[in-house]
């Protein structure tokens, strides 16, 4: 995929006020880690992670969306009757139906005309927001658009960690397929994208390569859809170290054809910010793509895996660091269970 008339105009986002720090999961679980003699502090090694933030109780992630679209178009300085579009992409919804995309969009007061929907792909979701939007951009059927996502981690915290206190036939072995849920934070991130016509910041959004696995569709999953959203009882079974495997193989593959794409080498990237999961994911990831890792900016230590929201709140804060320079080329890295990856290129 290649853009000639798309830029990401800004991002906005909102972080949770309540802190939970792996000591205190941790501590938590301590009578698990008492009966199956795990060593204090695992699950921080393992991961990297030394805490994550969680939305008071009631929170609805079309709440906290619409505060991130707020701030996203107040920083692009876009008319609302120029926007078009507007993609809810999270995993988390407020129901089943309707999409929350349309709560969003009456809490902003969108024109009637926009199209309005919801995208869901797990981690992706907010990347093929952003990719949706700029066909249609390119195809000259808006002028600008917005991508939002409202995270809620929580329920699937609490359930993970009841089941682990309960259930006793749980060993030191078949508990890694829990791990990866005790990783999960929260956030909500939005992006406006908009015609070349009304942009003032110069983020070209060059294009992009998407590129599928699904072979591997059973190594991470949640309980089945019973239609029920905010709050519900989920749990999610992942096997960390194949997708660790799978999903670098599958970068590598990606990496290879948006180089090609886009005319880049991995020594030409200056930034690059990829969907955060944990240390270890990161430090493979960028050997197997021969990148150089001080590149990367690392946002999972404090936040966790906020899922869909996690690369544009990753982007923002780097960008809010002074990390991006105007002309640099800068790299997202997306990849989600199923598995499926998304790479982009933009030219800052």
């Amino acid at each position: 995929m290649r853009y000639n008339n798309v830029y990401i105009e800004a991002f906005g986002y909102e972080l949770p006020e309540n802190v939970l720090t792996t000591d205190e999961i941790e501590a938590t679980l301590s009578p698990l880690y008492e009966r199956l003699n795990l060593p204090a502090g695992r699950l921080e090694l393992m991961s990297g992670i030394k805490e994550r933030r969680f939305w008071s109780n009631g929170t609805m992630p079309s709440d906290v969306s619409t505060k991130a679209a707020k701030k996203a178009i107040a920083a692009a300085g876009i008319d609302l009757g120029d926007i078009g579009c507007l993609l809810h992409t999270s995993v988390s919804r407020d129901f089943l139906e309707p999409a929350t995309a349309n709560i969003v969009h009456h809490a902003l007061g969108l024109r009637d005309d926009s199209v309005v929907y919801d995208i869901s792909n797990a981690c992706l979701g907010f990347l093929n927001g952003i990719l949706t939007i700029a066909d249609k951009i390119e195809l000259g059927h808006i002028e600008a658009g917005i991508v939002v996502s409202g995270e809620n981690g929580k329920p699937l915290l609490d359930t993970t960690i009841e089941t682990l206190l309960t259930d006793n036939s749980l060993n030191r072995k078949n508990i890694k397929e829990y791990f990866a849920s005790l990783t999960i934070g929260s956030g909500a991130a939005a992006a406006v994208i908009c015609n070349k016509r009304l942009s003032s910041s110069g983020h070209k959004l060059l294009g992009g390569v998407v590129q599928s696995a699904t072979e591997h569709n059973k190594l991470c999953c949640s309980t089945p859809d019973k239609g029920v959203r905010n709050g519900a009882r989920i749990m999610m079974r992942t096997d960390s170290e194949a997708v660790l495997v799978n999903g670098c193989d599958l970068a590598k593959k990606t990496w290879k054809k948006t180089m090609k794409e886009l005319g880049w080498t991995s020594s030409a990237v200056d930034r690059v910010f990829c969907h955060q999961i944990g240390t270890s994911h990161k430090k493979m990831l960028y050997k197997t793509l021969d990148i150089d890792v001080s590149k990367d900016f690392s946002t999972v230590e404090f936040l966790g895996n906020i899922g869909s929201a996690s690369l544009p709140i990753t982007v923002a804060m780097g960008d809010e660091k002074g990390l991006i320079k105007s002309g640099d080329s800068v790299a997202l890295f997306g990849i989600g269970s199923g598995l499926n990856c998304v790479m982009l290129g933009i030219e800052w």
